[in-house]
């Protein structure tokens, strides 16, 4: 009996991966191809934890645009707020997260980001969404040149593709 419970226990160890592509003098010294190799697993822990955050941010930035499109509600606008950092950290993890806001040339649109979710909170929604909006601007004026680059490049509308071409301006992230 005891033999039987642990049968259906044991677990067979992984098989090896088939070999890659090697170098041979056989075809000249040439790359041969490795035969389709089976897709590497994810870990259980960081992709499902990702998801969430995208579709807790996604519901943070619905609830932001929600809130302003009701005159500044402040209820909808600290809520979206809260979803959106929390996605946001979730996604990128906490120390990813602390480490982009807290940088030091950073600290300009960091400070008047947090300060306007934390005037949003304190019930004065206008004066709130206006300081996080000056300070997202801050926070990710090295983005927009970058974004503005790749659609001015891949967009082949005569007028749009000029305007991103001069949004894009000179600097640059790289």
């Amino acid at each position: 009996m005891a033999e039987s419970q642990d049968s259906w226990m044991a677990v067979e160890p992984p098989h090896p991966p088939p070999p890659r592509g090697h170098l041979s003098s056989g075809n000249g010294g040439k790359f041969q191809h490795p035969k389709l190799l089976p897709k590497a697993h994810p870990t259980t822990t960081s992709l499902p934890i990702a998801e969430i955050g995208v579709g807790t941010t996604g519901f943070g930035i619905f609830f932001i645009l929600f809130g302003m499109f009701l005159y500044f509600d402040s209820v909808l606008l600290a809520f979206g707020n809260l979803l959106f950092l929390t996605g946001l950290s979730l996604i990128i993890g906490l120390r990813k997260t602390f480490s982009f806001f807290f940088q030091r040339h950073k600290l300009k649109g960091t400070s008047f980001f947090l300060g306007g979710v934390v005037i949003v909170l304190l019930r004065w929604p206008l004066l709130g969404m206006l300081l996080e909006t000056y300070g997202f601007f801050n926070l990710f004026k090295g983005f927009f040149s970058v974004a503005f680059g790749f659609l001015g490049n891949t967009s082949n509308i005569p007028f749009l593709s000029v305007l991103f071409q001069r949004l894009q301006g000179t600097s640059s992230m790289v």
